[in-house]
């Protein structure tokens, strides 16, 4: 003879003991979801107002003439800032010989040979020296080379020396993160083969490493093409196309383009309004350079 056995009575729950069902849960992600969207659309409108108003008022400058030219007079229209264009590569390429090999063998030291007491103060005056500001380094270059150590005055030298201590951090940061990023069963391998240390760094790490490496000194130099400051201090500007190595004020768009921004004429203005927008494009473009560099690193891994 079988037993029946009879279910309890469910327990009767208030709705508002209930736990959130599945409607609920969704209500809630789509709500995180529109309000996420909302703040993000919030964040861009500053800069795309920035990016619009810069393209409206410097499109119509930009021309071959305005890279080729020197600067008129600033009530004259037309011409160019052939001589800030000149005197940032100059500056940039000095920098970056400055400050890229400098910053690499800085990381390869902190994470090849340390940690020790020495990489841990190269790592804390590292972090300090990111958040310096930019005026502090030109007053510090300006106090060092400018009018101290032989008064060397301004010039590009002086000027590419300033814009290396903005990018060192940059670059020493990042190409440390990157190195750390390489497995040790490389480093084990290559020293299971017989190579020595200094061969598994420039022959293992260091081309394991090469796409980080090359996006964090892109991203160094999209920092310093656009820095100002510092220039105002050591290379002062000028309008002429200068070649000289240290001496002679030598030009930046950044300094003709706040000097241009400055004086009340509209066809100044104008040119002021055209440097910004060349400038907005040359970091943009080292940018988006470093980030497409660092996604197919990924990929490819």
């Amino acid at each position: 003879m079988s037993t029946m056995t009879s279910t309890p009575p469910r327990k009767h729950v208030p709705l508002s003991q209930r736990p959130p069902g599945s409607s609920y849960r969704r209500f809630k992600d789509r709500g995180a979801t529109v309000a996420l969207t909302a703040a993000m659309i919030i964040a861009m409108i500053p800069l795309i107002l920035i990016v619009f108003e810069v393209t409206r008022r410097g499109i119509g400058v930009v021309n071959l003439d305005f890279i080729t030219a020197t600067e008129p007079p600033p009530r004259r229209e037309g011409g160019g800032y052939a001589a800030g264009f000149f005197g940032t590569l100059y500056i940039m390429a000095l920098a970056v010989l400055m400050s890229i090999p400098f910053g690499i063998a800085t990381a390869v030291y902190i994470v090849e040979y340390g940690p020790n007491r020495l990489t841990s103060s190269i790592r804390f005056f590292t972090d300090v020296m990111t958040g310096i500001p930019s005026i502090f380094v030109g007053l510090f270059v300006y106090g060092l080379l400018v009018i101290g150590w032989g008064s060397l005055g301004f010039g590009t030298f002086a000027g590419a020396v300033a814009i290396a201590v903005m990018m060192l951090p940059i670059v020493t940061r990042s190409a440390e993160e990157m190195l750390r990023l390489v497995p040790n069963e490389m480093r084990n391998a290559s020293y299971g083969l017989g190579a020595r240390k200094w061969q598994t760094i420039v022959h293992t790490v260091l081309p394991a490493a090469a796409p980080g490496l090359t996006t964090g000194s892109m991203l160094a130099i999209a920092r310093g093409i656009g820095e100002t400051a510092p220039l105002l201090l050591t290379a002062f500007g000028s309008g002429l196309i200068v070649t000289s190595f240290q001496g002679d004020p030598q030009g930046a768009v950044p300094m003709q383009l706040y000097k241009g921004a400055t004086q009340p004429f509209e066809a100044g203005i104008d040119r002021a309004w055209g440097a910004a927008l060349c400038l907005f494009v040359l970091v943009l473009a080292f940018t988006v350079l470093a980030r497409w560099v660092g996604s197919k690193a990924s990929t490819n891994a």
